[in-house]
């Protein structure tokens, strides 16, 4: 018997407002999905067009930056209810600067998604994730199950001396997946969550959140050796603004004065001669991206 096989394209669209990253959402049955739609096998010339035609139609936007994300193909990602055909899906990620979004699109904080991810105000928010993770290792009955799950739990909490990753969206998720902390597990066992053993943080639809993070892992990884952040900035800017963009992304406070060292190392940006008033204190200097950064867009990154 010759398994059914469907192949489909997502977005994810990401943009930074109020020093928060945004995400487009629409909404599938009262969940947050992402942008999406079948590939077309005879009209999509390729999965490039196939996703700027998706996104033209369904949100109305043209984003500037759009590059491959990662294909998803497991066996049963929609676990619950058991459907015999197996998607394929193609997902995208695109840049898009706050100002030109569409009006009509629903933005959500990347945050109410993953709430642990936010480490600029307080490390706190790890405490109840280490604590259920504990309990969740020390329900191993194996030994070598227990240890196992206590390296991943420090690797990916920043336990150990490493400290914490950022780029370790994806594996942070898949962890509380695997230890049924988040509502796509449940779902995927045709279960209730029980409230007393979820964490806090939105869920999505199908695995749009495991998309989602991919995506943010991917943007976080690609600041420390590609400047994209210039496709979130407005054409002028404060050196400030550019940090705060930069924080909110990575979801932790920069050492001011270091970064404005790395950003000057880097030549990634030049002085417009312009001061910008009304700052709340001395006019601060307009900054703009350097022309050959621009036209080269493989620059070192901001976090190198």
């Amino acid at each position: 018997m010759t398994e059914a096989i469907s192949v489909e394209l997502s977005a994810v669209v990401l943009t930074v407002a109020d020093n928060e990253p945004m995400v487009l959402a629409l909404r599938d049955e009262g969940k947050a999905r992402l942008p999406g739609d079948r590939l077309r096998i005879t009209r999509d010339q390729t999965l490039e067009f196939g996703t700027r035609r998706l996104l033209r139609r369904q949100v109305g936007l043209e984003p500037a930056w759009l590059e491959q994300l990662y294909t998803f193909g497991d066996r049963r990602r929609n676990f619950w209810p058991r459907v015999p055909d197996r998607t394929i899906t193609v997902a995208y990620l695109a840049l898009v600067r706050h100002d030109l979004c569409s009006a009509s699109a629903e933005w959500r904080r990347c945050y109410e998604f993953f709430p642990w991810e936010d480490q600029r105000m307080e490390q706190g928010q790890r405490d109840p994730i280490r604590q259920s993770l504990g309990a969740w290792k020390g329900r191993a009955r194996a030994d070598a199950t227990r240890a196992a799950r206590a390296v991943r739990i420090d690797r990916c909490l920043g336990l150990g001396k490493a400290g914490w990753n950022p780029d370790l969206v994806l594996e942070r998720y898949e962890l509380l997946y695997e230890a049924a902390l988040v509502s796509e597990a449940w779902h995927d066992r045709g279960a209730p969550a029980p409230a007393s053993r979820i964490l806090s943080g939105s869920g999505m639809a199908l695995d749009h959140r495991r998309i989602l993070a991919t995506a943010l892992g991917r943007m976080r990884g690609k600041l420390r050796y590609r400047p994209v952040v210039f496709e979130l900035m407005p054409a002028e800017f404060t050196l400030f603004e550019l940090q705060r963009v930069i924080e909110s992304i990575i979801g932790r406070g920069l050492h001011k004065q270091n970064f404005r060292r790395l950003v000057a190392n880097q030549r990634l940006v030049e002085d417009t001669g312009v001061h910008r008033e009304g700052t709340g204190g001395r006019p601060a200097r307009l900054y703009r991206f350097r022309s050959d950064v621009l036209d080269e867009r493989r620059a070192a990154g901001v976090l190198s």
